[in-house]
């Protein structure tokens, strides 16, 4: 290699296909722009991103892909519910006795659990259910979450209308 070829540049950090963070563990702003252009279209082509980011192609393909493998981002087709025969949506309020952590875990594991989270308040796990009608959520309520053990109680919240749902958040 000759000492004297100055065509050789290295990539700094920000040019690389590596999702950048702070030392508060904060993604940088290209990685959250490259999340706001996936936000805007999961289908939007690498090339396309690449020059509203500022990268190459090669870079914001590497970025995106380490986006998904650290699970920062998932690419997904978000359907209507309604739409394809699910017309019953409901949040439950769930009381634990003892261990929260193995019940979410139980409740994480139904098909019909699009969301479980841990809380603080009222509850200890809500989960937002996606069933057919009211039959399915009834017989989801009696046979999958209240024969789990270390459920205590659980209050349900049936949507009438979603008024707002979005997954454009995080990265203002």
């Amino acid at each position: 290699m000759a000492g004297t070829d100055k065509s050789y540049r290295a990539k700094s950090r920000t040019e690389s296909g590596y999702p950048e963070r702070d030392a508060r563990g904060t993604l940088d702003p290209v990685s959250k722009q490259i999340i706001e252009q996936l936000q805007q279209d999961g289908r939007r082509s690498y090339a396309a991103i690449a020059r509203s980011v500022g990268l190459s192609e090669a870079a914001t393909r590497q970025r995106v892909q380490r986006l998904i493998d650290e699970r920062i981002v998932q690419i997904a087709a978000v359907t209507d519910p309604h739409a394809i025969g699910f017309h019953r949506m409901a949040l439950i309020g769930v009381k634990v006795e003892g261990e929260i952590r193995g019940v979410a875990e139980k409740l994480s594991g139904l098909q019909e659990a699009e969301y479980v989270v841990i809380c603080g308040g009222q509850f200890d796990i809500l989960v937002e259910l996606v069933c057919e009608d009211d039959e399915h959520l009834l017989r989801t309520l009696d046979d999958s979450i209240r024969t789990v053990p270390g459920v205590a109680s659980t209050e349900t919240f049936v949507y009438l209308k979603v008024a707002k749902e979005t997954y454009e958040w995080g990265t203002r």
